[in-house]
Protein backbone atom coordinates (compact mmCIF):
# COMPACT_ATOMS: atom_id res chain seq x y z
CA UNK A 1 0.00 0.00 0.00
CA UNK A 2 2.49 2.37 0.59
CA UNK A 3 4.16 1.38 -2.13
CA UNK A 4 1.49 2.00 -4.23
CA UNK A 5 1.00 5.45 -3.00
CA UNK A 6 4.79 6.00 -3.45
CA UNK A 7 4.09 5.19 -6.80
CA UNK A 8 0.97 7.75 -6.74
CA UNK A 9 3.15 10.90 -5.30
CA UNK A 10 6.48 10.37 -6.88
CA UNK A 11 5.86 10.39 -10.64
CA UNK A 12 8.76 9.28 -13.03
CA UNK A 13 11.23 12.36 -13.12
CA UNK A 14 12.01 11.39 -16.69
CA UNK A 15 8.14 11.62 -17.66
CA UNK A 16 6.93 14.71 -19.19
CA UNK A 17 4.66 17.47 -17.30
CA UNK A 18 2.10 17.98 -18.99
CA UNK A 19 1.12 21.55 -17.59
CA UNK A 20 4.67 22.59 -18.36
CA UNK A 21 4.10 21.59 -21.53
CA UNK A 22 1.49 23.25 -22.55
CA UNK A 23 2.91 26.09 -20.83
CA UNK A 24 5.94 26.25 -23.03
CA UNK A 25 3.61 25.46 -26.40
CA UNK A 26 1.67 28.29 -25.61
CA UNK A 27 5.13 30.65 -24.71
CA UNK A 28 6.14 29.46 -28.17
CA UNK A 29 3.39 30.42 -30.20
CA UNK A 30 2.93 33.49 -28.52
CA UNK A 31 6.62 34.60 -29.50
CA UNK A 32 6.73 33.08 -32.95
CA UNK A 33 3.17 35.51 -33.37
CA UNK A 34 5.02 38.06 -32.31
CA UNK A 35 8.40 37.90 -33.43
CA UNK A 36 5.89 37.46 -37.20
CA UNK A 37 3.89 40.54 -36.76
CA UNK A 38 7.28 42.34 -36.15
CA UNK A 39 9.21 41.45 -38.79
CA UNK A 40 6.74 41.98 -41.11
CA UNK A 41 5.95 45.41 -39.73
CA UNK A 42 9.44 46.17 -39.65
CA UNK A 43 9.61 44.79 -43.15
CA UNK A 44 6.63 47.21 -44.01
CA UNK A 45 8.48 49.90 -42.81
CA UNK A 46 11.72 48.81 -44.68
CA UNK A 47 9.87 48.62 -48.23
CA UNK A 48 7.84 52.26 -47.31
CA UNK A 49 11.16 53.71 -45.85
CA UNK A 50 12.89 52.25 -49.12
CA UNK A 51 10.19 53.51 -51.76
CA UNK A 52 10.11 57.10 -49.80
CA UNK A 53 13.77 57.44 -50.43
CA UNK A 54 14.07 56.32 -53.63
CA UNK A 55 11.13 58.65 -54.90
CA UNK A 56 13.04 61.60 -52.89
CA UNK A 57 15.98 61.12 -54.95
CA UNK A 58 14.23 61.75 -58.20
CA UNK A 59 14.02 65.11 -59.25
CA UNK A 60 11.43 66.23 -61.91
CA UNK A 61 11.53 68.96 -64.34
CA UNK A 62 8.19 69.55 -65.31
CA UNK A 63 7.14 71.36 -68.81
CA UNK A 64 7.07 68.51 -71.38
CA UNK A 65 3.51 69.28 -72.25
CA UNK A 66 3.47 72.36 -72.27
CA UNK A 67 6.13 72.48 -75.97
CA UNK A 68 4.26 73.65 -78.97
CA UNK A 69 4.77 72.61 -82.39
CA UNK A 70 4.61 69.28 -81.31
CA UNK A 71 4.67 65.91 -84.25
CA UNK A 72 1.91 63.89 -84.47
CA UNK A 73 1.76 60.55 -83.12
CA UNK A 74 1.60 58.25 -87.03
CA UNK A 75 1.02 54.90 -85.06
CA UNK A 76 -2.70 53.90 -84.54
CA UNK A 77 -2.30 49.85 -83.83
CA UNK A 78 -3.15 48.64 -80.53
CA UNK A 79 -1.24 49.71 -77.67
CA UNK A 80 1.20 52.50 -77.10
CA UNK A 81 5.02 52.45 -78.24
CA UNK A 82 6.80 55.00 -75.86
CA UNK A 83 10.21 57.20 -76.90
CA UNK A 84 11.83 57.83 -74.30
CA UNK A 85 14.70 60.46 -74.78
CA UNK A 86 18.05 59.93 -72.93
CA UNK A 87 20.88 62.39 -72.19
CA UNK A 88 23.71 62.06 -70.30
CA UNK A 89 24.72 64.81 -68.63
CA UNK A 90 28.31 65.89 -67.32
CA UNK A 91 29.31 69.74 -65.82
CA UNK A 92 32.97 68.75 -65.60
CA UNK A 93 32.73 69.31 -61.87
CA UNK A 94 35.44 67.89 -60.70
CA UNK A 95 35.70 65.60 -63.77
CA UNK A 96 38.89 64.41 -65.90
CA UNK A 97 38.97 67.50 -68.32
CA UNK A 98 38.14 65.39 -71.19
CA UNK A 99 37.48 66.72 -74.66
CA UNK A 100 38.73 70.18 -72.70
CA UNK A 101 35.76 71.33 -71.94
CA UNK A 102 35.60 73.84 -68.80
CA UNK A 103 34.09 73.05 -66.29
CA UNK A 104 32.81 76.76 -65.82
CA UNK A 105 31.00 76.03 -69.24
CA UNK A 106 28.06 74.34 -67.39
CA UNK A 107 26.08 71.24 -67.95
CA UNK A 108 27.23 69.30 -71.08
CA UNK A 109 24.82 66.92 -72.82
CA UNK A 110 27.40 64.59 -75.02
CA UNK A 111 25.30 61.72 -75.01
CA UNK A 112 21.81 61.32 -76.55
CA UNK A 113 19.73 58.50 -76.84
CA UNK A 114 16.22 57.76 -78.30
CA UNK A 115 14.83 54.90 -77.13
CA UNK A 116 11.77 53.27 -79.18
CA UNK A 117 9.74 50.80 -77.45
CA UNK A 118 7.57 48.99 -79.27
CA UNK A 119 3.66 49.05 -78.45
CA UNK A 120 3.85 45.13 -77.85
CA UNK A 121 6.83 45.57 -76.09
CA UNK A 122 8.11 42.87 -77.91
CA UNK A 123 11.28 45.15 -79.21
CA UNK A 124 13.16 48.28 -78.09
CA UNK A 125 15.90 50.50 -79.58
CA UNK A 126 17.79 53.26 -79.11
CA UNK A 127 19.03 55.88 -81.71
CA UNK A 128 22.28 57.39 -80.93
CA UNK A 129 22.37 61.06 -81.92
CA UNK A 130 26.32 61.82 -82.75
CA UNK A 131 27.46 65.37 -80.54
CA UNK A 132 28.66 66.85 -83.21
CA UNK A 133 25.93 66.33 -85.73
CA UNK A 134 24.88 69.99 -87.36
CA UNK A 135 21.16 70.68 -87.65
CA UNK A 136 18.17 73.74 -87.27
CA UNK A 137 17.48 74.20 -84.03
CA UNK A 138 14.65 75.58 -83.30
CA UNK A 139 13.86 78.77 -80.89
CA UNK A 140 13.34 77.30 -77.25
CA UNK A 141 13.16 77.93 -73.86
CA UNK A 142 10.10 78.90 -71.64
CA UNK A 143 8.86 81.82 -73.29
CA UNK A 144 11.14 80.93 -76.37
CA UNK A 145 13.48 82.96 -75.46
CA UNK A 146 16.34 81.07 -77.11
CA UNK A 147 16.73 81.89 -80.64
CA UNK A 148 16.56 79.71 -83.20
CA UNK A 149 20.24 78.64 -84.70
CA UNK A 150 20.68 77.40 -88.74
CA UNK A 151 24.02 75.26 -88.80
CA UNK A 152 24.09 74.71 -85.03
CA UNK A 153 25.88 71.61 -83.27
CA UNK A 154 23.97 69.56 -81.51
CA UNK A 155 24.80 69.33 -78.28
CA UNK A 156 24.79 73.50 -77.45
CA UNK A 157 21.06 72.74 -77.34
CA UNK A 158 21.27 71.22 -73.64
CA UNK A 159 24.24 73.45 -72.84
CA UNK A 160 21.55 76.70 -73.18
CA UNK A 161 18.32 75.66 -73.08
CA UNK A 162 18.74 72.53 -70.79
CA UNK A 163 16.78 68.68 -71.44
CA UNK A 164 13.66 70.73 -72.83
CA UNK A 165 15.53 72.55 -75.73
CA UNK A 166 16.98 69.04 -76.55
CA UNK A 167 13.85 67.47 -76.74
CA UNK A 168 12.35 70.28 -79.04
CA UNK A 169 15.23 70.05 -81.27
CA UNK A 170 14.66 65.94 -81.48
CA UNK A 171 11.25 66.48 -82.02
CA UNK A 172 11.73 69.39 -84.58
CA UNK A 173 14.11 67.55 -86.84
CA UNK A 174 13.68 63.64 -86.08
CA UNK A 175 9.86 64.19 -86.50
CA UNK A 176 9.59 61.67 -83.25
CA UNK A 177 7.53 62.61 -80.78
CA UNK A 178 8.81 62.11 -77.28
CA UNK A 179 6.51 60.66 -74.59
CA UNK A 180 9.57 61.38 -71.55
CA UNK A 181 12.66 61.98 -70.81
CA UNK A 182 15.55 60.69 -68.48
CA UNK A 183 18.83 62.94 -67.58
CA UNK A 184 21.82 60.41 -66.60
CA UNK A 185 24.25 62.33 -64.67
CA UNK A 186 27.99 60.76 -65.73
CA UNK A 187 29.38 60.96 -62.23
CA UNK A 188 26.40 59.46 -60.86
CA UNK A 189 26.62 56.69 -63.10
CA UNK A 190 29.61 55.31 -61.88
CA UNK A 191 27.71 54.59 -58.54
CA UNK A 192 25.42 52.60 -60.67
CA UNK A 193 27.69 50.32 -61.73
CA UNK A 194 29.79 49.44 -58.69
CA UNK A 195 26.14 48.64 -57.37
CA UNK A 196 25.55 45.93 -59.72
CA UNK A 197 29.52 44.37 -59.19
CA UNK A 198 30.94 46.05 -62.29
CA UNK A 199 30.53 45.56 -66.03
CA UNK A 200 32.67 43.35 -67.88
CA UNK A 201 34.10 45.22 -71.10
CA UNK A 202 36.33 43.71 -73.78
CA UNK A 203 39.38 46.28 -75.03
CA UNK A 204 41.80 44.79 -78.19
CA UNK A 205 44.67 47.20 -77.37
CA UNK A 206 45.08 48.73 -73.80
CA UNK A 207 43.67 52.29 -73.40
CA UNK A 208 46.49 54.16 -72.23
CA UNK A 209 45.70 58.15 -71.74
CA UNK A 210 48.20 59.36 -69.13
CA UNK A 211 46.78 63.03 -70.07
CA UNK A 212 43.31 62.36 -68.83
CA UNK A 213 44.76 59.66 -66.25
CA UNK A 214 43.00 56.84 -68.18
CA UNK A 215 44.41 53.30 -68.21
CA UNK A 216 42.24 49.91 -69.08
CA UNK A 217 44.38 46.52 -69.93
CA UNK A 218 43.58 45.03 -72.98
CA UNK A 219 41.87 42.04 -72.78
CA UNK A 220 37.95 41.48 -70.80
CA UNK A 221 37.98 43.79 -67.50
CA UNK A 222 35.31 44.17 -64.87
CA UNK A 223 35.53 48.08 -65.09
CA UNK A 224 34.01 49.51 -61.94
CA UNK A 225 33.65 53.53 -60.46
CA UNK A 226 35.86 56.25 -62.18
CA UNK A 227 37.43 53.29 -64.34
CA UNK A 228 34.20 52.67 -66.07
CA UNK A 229 33.56 56.52 -66.17
CA UNK A 230 36.63 56.55 -67.89
CA UNK A 231 35.67 54.11 -70.76
CA UNK A 232 32.43 55.84 -71.51
CA UNK A 233 33.71 58.86 -72.33
CA UNK A 234 37.63 58.03 -73.23
CA UNK A 235 38.02 59.44 -76.92
CA UNK A 236 41.96 59.81 -77.73
CA UNK A 237 44.34 57.43 -77.79
CA UNK A 238 41.35 54.30 -79.00
CA UNK A 239 40.58 52.79 -81.63
CA UNK A 240 40.65 55.63 -84.53
CA UNK A 241 39.84 58.61 -81.83
CA UNK A 242 36.47 59.24 -83.79
CA UNK A 243 33.36 60.15 -81.93
CA UNK A 244 31.88 57.72 -83.85
CA UNK A 245 33.85 55.29 -81.99
CA UNK A 246 33.07 56.61 -78.69
CA UNK A 247 29.71 55.93 -79.41
CA UNK A 248 29.91 52.68 -80.45
CA UNK A 249 31.85 51.70 -77.04
CA UNK A 250 28.77 53.92 -75.34
CA UNK A 251 26.30 51.50 -76.92
CA UNK A 252 28.38 48.40 -76.03
CA UNK A 253 28.70 49.87 -72.56
CA UNK A 254 24.86 49.87 -72.05
CA UNK A 255 24.16 46.81 -74.02
CA UNK A 256 26.43 44.84 -71.22
CA UNK A 257 25.29 47.13 -68.10
CA UNK A 258 21.71 45.73 -69.27
CA UNK A 259 22.83 42.19 -69.54
CA UNK A 260 24.15 42.31 -66.11
CA UNK A 261 21.25 43.92 -64.21
CA UNK A 262 18.67 41.60 -65.96
CA UNK A 263 21.14 38.65 -65.09
CA UNK A 264 20.14 36.70 -62.18
CA UNK A 265 23.25 37.27 -60.01
CA UNK A 266 21.85 41.00 -59.81
CA UNK A 267 18.34 40.56 -59.64
CA UNK A 268 18.80 37.51 -57.15
CA UNK A 269 20.43 39.59 -54.40
CA UNK A 270 18.21 42.42 -53.14
CA UNK A 271 21.44 44.15 -51.64
CA UNK A 272 22.00 44.59 -55.06
CA UNK A 273 19.04 45.42 -56.81
CA UNK A 274 18.59 48.31 -53.50
CA UNK A 275 22.09 49.93 -54.50
CA UNK A 276 21.42 49.74 -57.89
CA UNK A 277 18.10 51.78 -57.45
CA UNK A 278 19.51 53.92 -54.88
CA UNK A 279 22.10 54.64 -57.50
CA UNK A 280 20.06 55.48 -60.26
CA UNK A 281 17.58 57.38 -58.86
CA UNK A 282 19.88 59.39 -57.44
CA UNK A 283 21.59 60.45 -60.87
CA UNK A 284 18.48 60.77 -62.66
CA UNK A 285 16.34 63.54 -63.44
CA UNK A 286 13.22 62.62 -64.93
CA UNK A 287 9.86 63.96 -67.13
CA UNK A 288 6.74 64.20 -65.34
CA UNK A 289 5.86 60.43 -66.94
CA UNK A 290 8.61 58.99 -65.17
CA UNK A 291 8.92 60.73 -61.66
CA UNK A 292 8.64 57.90 -59.05
CA UNK A 293 9.62 54.75 -58.47
CA UNK A 294 6.66 53.22 -59.56
CA UNK A 295 5.99 54.52 -62.56
CA UNK A 296 9.61 53.29 -63.37
CA UNK A 297 9.01 50.16 -61.85
CA UNK A 298 5.74 49.76 -64.35
CA UNK A 299 7.61 50.34 -67.59
CA UNK A 300 10.62 47.86 -66.29
CA UNK A 301 7.82 45.60 -65.62
CA UNK A 302 5.90 45.60 -69.21
CA UNK A 303 9.59 45.37 -70.70
CA UNK A 304 10.01 42.00 -68.77
CA UNK A 305 8.79 40.07 -72.07
CA UNK A 306 11.26 41.71 -74.00
CA UNK A 307 14.47 39.71 -74.87
CA UNK A 308 17.88 40.83 -74.35
CA UNK A 309 18.52 40.15 -78.32
CA UNK A 310 15.90 42.45 -79.38
CA UNK A 311 17.40 45.54 -77.27
CA UNK A 312 19.70 46.87 -79.67
CA UNK A 313 21.75 50.04 -80.03
CA UNK A 314 22.25 52.05 -83.18
CA UNK A 315 23.82 55.60 -84.69
CA UNK A 316 22.02 57.76 -86.99
CA UNK A 317 23.33 57.02 -90.18
CA UNK A 318 25.82 60.27 -91.03
CA UNK A 319 28.72 61.09 -92.84
CA UNK A 320 31.74 63.77 -92.35
CA UNK A 321 31.68 67.09 -94.16
CA UNK A 322 34.69 69.02 -95.53
CA UNK A 323 35.02 70.29 -92.01
CA UNK A 324 34.62 67.47 -89.94
CA UNK A 325 31.25 67.81 -88.94
CA UNK A 326 28.33 65.56 -88.94
CA UNK A 327 25.88 65.34 -91.18
CA UNK A 328 22.95 63.22 -91.61
CA UNK A 329 22.20 60.55 -94.16
CA UNK A 330 19.18 60.56 -96.52
CA UNK A 331 18.72 56.87 -95.02
CA UNK A 332 18.34 58.58 -91.79
CA UNK A 333 14.78 59.37 -92.36
CA UNK A 334 13.96 55.83 -92.68
CA UNK A 335 15.10 55.26 -88.84
CA UNK A 336 13.27 58.07 -87.70
CA UNK A 337 10.29 56.82 -89.65
CA UNK A 338 10.74 53.60 -88.49
CA UNK A 339 10.37 54.56 -84.96
CA UNK A 340 7.12 57.18 -85.38
CA UNK A 341 5.44 54.22 -87.38
CA UNK A 342 6.54 51.81 -84.37
CA UNK A 343 8.04 49.29 -86.91
CA UNK A 344 10.90 46.84 -86.60
CA UNK A 345 14.47 48.37 -87.71
CA UNK A 346 15.26 46.74 -91.87
CA UNK A 347 18.00 44.31 -91.66
CA UNK A 348 20.35 47.02 -93.30
CA UNK A 349 19.74 49.62 -90.46
CA UNK A 350 20.25 46.73 -87.67
CA UNK A 351 23.25 45.05 -89.31
CA UNK A 352 25.70 47.19 -87.16
CA UNK A 353 23.34 47.43 -84.43
CA UNK A 354 24.97 46.21 -80.88
CA UNK A 355 22.10 44.18 -79.02
CA UNK A 356 22.22 43.47 -75.27
CA UNK A 357 21.90 39.50 -75.88
CA UNK A 358 25.56 39.18 -77.30
CA UNK A 359 27.07 43.16 -76.50
CA UNK A 360 30.85 42.68 -78.67
CA UNK A 361 33.40 40.87 -76.70
CA UNK A 362 30.93 38.74 -74.63
CA UNK A 363 30.52 35.07 -74.95
CA UNK A 364 29.63 33.81 -78.16
CA UNK A 365 25.97 32.21 -78.10
CA UNK A 366 25.63 28.78 -80.02
CA UNK A 367 24.30 30.74 -82.84
CA UNK A 368 26.79 33.29 -83.33
CA UNK A 369 29.46 30.32 -82.95
CA UNK A 370 28.63 26.91 -83.65
CA UNK A 371 32.30 25.56 -82.66
CA UNK A 372 32.26 26.65 -79.38
CA UNK A 373 28.77 24.52 -78.57
CA UNK A 374 30.32 21.03 -77.90
CA UNK A 375 26.26 20.72 -79.00
CA UNK A 376 25.54 19.43 -82.71
CA UNK A 377 22.06 18.22 -81.76
CA UNK A 378 21.10 22.15 -81.06
CA UNK A 379 22.27 23.44 -84.40
CA UNK A 380 22.99 20.97 -86.91
CA UNK A 381 23.51 23.08 -89.69
CA UNK A 382 25.91 24.50 -87.51
CA UNK A 383 28.11 22.12 -85.83
CA UNK A 384 31.50 21.08 -86.39
CA UNK A 385 31.62 17.89 -88.61
CA UNK A 386 29.76 17.75 -91.81
CA UNK A 387 28.86 14.30 -91.31
CA UNK A 388 26.67 14.88 -89.18
CA UNK A 389 24.24 17.32 -91.36
CA UNK A 390 25.46 16.03 -95.05
CA UNK A 391 21.88 14.62 -95.20
CA UNK A 392 20.23 17.73 -94.41
CA UNK A 393 21.81 20.46 -95.41
CA UNK A 394 24.25 19.17 -98.27
CA UNK A 395 25.38 22.23 -99.57
CA UNK A 396 26.52 23.81 -96.20
CA UNK A 397 30.10 23.22 -94.46
CA UNK A 398 31.16 24.46 -91.52
CA UNK A 399 34.30 26.45 -93.36
CA UNK A 400 30.56 28.20 -95.25
CA UNK A 401 28.89 29.51 -91.50
CA UNK A 402 29.47 33.02 -91.58
CA UNK A 403 32.24 33.87 -88.84
CA UNK A 404 31.66 36.90 -86.46
CA UNK A 405 35.43 37.31 -86.33
CA UNK A 406 36.35 37.30 -89.82
CA UNK A 407 39.14 39.78 -90.11
CA UNK A 408 37.11 42.45 -91.98
CA UNK A 409 34.84 42.30 -89.04
CA UNK A 410 37.88 42.31 -86.49
CA UNK A 411 39.78 45.27 -88.06
CA UNK A 412 36.07 47.16 -88.07
CA UNK A 413 35.59 46.50 -84.33
CA UNK A 414 39.25 47.75 -83.36
CA UNK A 415 38.90 50.76 -84.72
CA UNK A 416 35.90 51.18 -82.72
CA UNK A 417 38.25 50.31 -79.49
CA UNK A 418 36.24 47.21 -79.28
CA UNK A 419 36.64 43.80 -79.29
CA UNK A 420 35.44 41.58 -82.75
Amino acid sequence: MVADVADVSSPDPEAPKRKGKVKRKHTVGRVVLVASVLLALVTALGVVFTYRHLNGNLTTIGGLDELDNRPEVVYEGDGKPLNILVMGSDSRAGANGIDSQDPANGARSDTTVILHISADRDRAYGISIPRDSVVDRPTCGDDNEIPAETGAKWNVAFAVGGPLCTVEQVEQTTGIRIDDFVVIDFNGFKEMVDAVGGVEICVPKEINDPKHQIFVPAGTNELRGDQALDYVRARYTVGTQSDLGRIKRQQNFMASMINRVVSKGTLARPDRVVRFLNAATKSLDVSEGLSSVRALADLALQLRSTGLDEIKFITVPWEYDDDYDVLWLPSSKSLFDAARKDEPLSAKLSSDAIDAGAPPGSEATPSESPSETGSPSESPSESESPSETASETPSETPSETPSETSPEKAQEAADYGLCA
